[in-house]
């Protein structure tokens, strides 16, 4: 009998969001699950991780027990890093992140905790993808997109993923029969157009909530933002290796060496 492969997951909305709870279903009918998430939201903390405090576990009862489950103190990348180093026997052969609770497209990606936990795990050696709907409403509706997370985890157990590369999944918020597939995409350029409302406290100390719009600057067909507005499903392969190497033969002809 062939052994199920051993799934991680993790999330950045915490352990209790629906969006975890719909992959952990969908991972279950594909191999052995464990789940180590935080134990609170931690959205756009990005590839941060825990220096200045304590780390807590606490193994989660009652909620599935065919499947352990483990809540973390810190952020989605220390989720990762204390599985695979003070929990997991042996590297899983798959770590899925999300279901997110919103976009995490083009731009999106840097700051996102979802992303940022699947790329440490890339940084760790395993296959990872990052899956996130299109939807930030917490009751959201998962159902559309089982079918097509479970088809793209079970592709990636079955190929395998280039070295350093992971998957960033955003599904567009669309019935089943509405989604006219999947594509394979480059990162849009975008940006957040950001604005600070300034306020004031009671005691008279200025304070400041971040808003913003987001724009869309690629009119690419290729792109995640192009595919998610044309009804697709989009995949973006990322990697960890930030170097711009178009730009290393540019700055080769700078005098960095010439002594004065």
């Amino acid at each position: 009998m062939k052994k199920r492969p051993l799934i991680l997951v993790t999330n950045d909305d915490g352990i209790t969001a629906p969006g975890i709870r719909n992959l952990i279903e969908v991972m279950q009918e594909i191999g052995e699950v464990i789940v180590v998430a935080p134990d609170k939201p931690q959205s756009a903390t990005g590839h941060s991780i825990t220096i200045n405090n304590t780390l807590y576990l606490n193994e989660i009862s009652g909620k599935n027990d065919a499947v352990k489950e483990i809540s973390c103190s810190g952020t989605p990348v220390d989720c990762v890093k204390l599985a695979v180093s003070e929990i997991l026997k042996q590297k899983p052969d798959l770590c899925v992140s999300g279901i997110n609770h919103g976009s995490n497209s083009s731009i999106n990606v840097i700051y996102s905790g979802t992303m940022s936990a699947a790329v440490e795990a890339g940084i760790e050696g395993i296959p990872a993808i990052g899956f996130s709907l299109l939807d930030f409403d917490w009751n959201a509706d998962f159902s559309p997109s089982k079918k097509f997370i479970k088809k793209i985890a079970l592709e990636v157990l079955s190929n395998g993923l280039p070295e350093g590369v992971v998957l960033n999944v955003n599904i567009p918020k669309l019935s089943e029969n509405e989604i006219k597939g999947i594509k394979i995409c480059r990162q849009a350029k975008a940006v957040w157009q950001e604005k600070f409302d300034k306020r004031k406290t009671p005691q008279g100390r200025n304070y400041y909530w971040l808003t913003g719009e987001f724009v869309n600057l690629d009119k690419g067909n290729d792109t995640d933002e192009w595919a998610l507005e044309n009804g697709y499903i989009s995949i973006v392969p990322v990697h960890f290796d930030l170097t711009a190497h178009h730009a290393m033969q540019q700055l080769n002809t700078w005098n960095l060496n010439e002594k004065n």
